[in-house]
Formats: C-alpha cells, sequence, structure tokens
C-alpha cells in the first residue's frame, strides 16, 4: 500500500494497514509520497496480493493513471489487483465518469464515497483476496 507521489497524508495509511491486518492481510506500508517507479519495484519484488494506493490531497485522479499503466505493463504484475481511493479531485465530489474512466484504466475498485469504508469492506469479502496469513 501507498500514496501516489505528490500525496504526503500518512494517517490514511495507518488506517488502511490497521483496516487490511484486521481482513488478515500481512501489510507492507511503503508510506508517502511513492514515485510510481518505486512502487512497480516494491510490487514485483514483494508480489503482494492486492495493492491499495489512497489519495488525500486531492491529486489522486491526476496520478492515478500513470500508476496503474505501468503496473499493467508489467506482465508480472497485470493480474494484481489495484484499488484506488480517497480524495482524488481538490473539488470534493468524484464524477461518476472520472470513476469509470479509472476502472477502465485498469483499477479494480475506485472509492471515493461517503461510504468508502464499507464499499471497501465488500470488495474485500467479495474478491476474496483476504490473505491467509
Amino acid at each position: 500500500m501507498s500514496t501516489t507521489a505528490s500525496d504526503s497524508h500518512t494517517w490514511n495509511l495507518v488506517f488502511l494497514q490497521l483496516l487490511l491486518e484486521e481482513y488478515g492481510f500481512n501489510v507492507r506500508n511503503l508510506g508517502a509520497c511513492v514515485p510510481v517507479d518505486e512502487l512497480v519495484s516494491g510490487c514485483l519484488s514483494e508480489r503482494p496480493r492486492l495493492l491499495v494506493l489512497s489519495t488525500v490531497n486531492g491529486h489522486g485522479f491526476i496520478e492515478a493513471p500513470e500508476y496503474i499503466r505501468r503496473i499493467r505493463q508489467c506482465a508480472e504484475l497485470r493480474g494484481l489487483p489495484v484499488v484506488i481511493g480517497g480524495n482524488l479531485n481538490v473539488n470534493g465530489e468524484v464524477p461518476e465518469k472520472d470513476v469509470r474512466t479509472l476502472l477502465r484504466l485498469g483499477f479494480d475498485g475506485v472509492f471515493v464515497t461517503a461510504d468508502s469504508v464499507q464499499e471497501f469492506r465488500c470488495f474485500l469479502a467479495r474478491s476474496g483476496t483476504a490473505a491467509a496469513g
């Protein structure tokens, strides 16, 4: 799990790490402001079962396409479930067309509503990506 390169927020990562651990994931938290090259490298070396990108600063929609493109360009990571959530823009509410764009680009989940935590929990339960240790 990580934030995008311009996002220095960390409390969201602490919360998400605890949530993922509650679901049985062994979490590698790369921290804030992670450049796309470092994220891809980390995924190639760690081989996670799920990649979670969090964004709080409102620039996620701008940065997210490069992250998912680079992940999906790697043959070894094409099947990796990748989700993103948080504040994807500085305007507050994220238009449905932006969510559809990110899904079309290759994200498996985009969580941007007031119910995002519950939606993410449902995603974890539905997708069966929860780790067994």
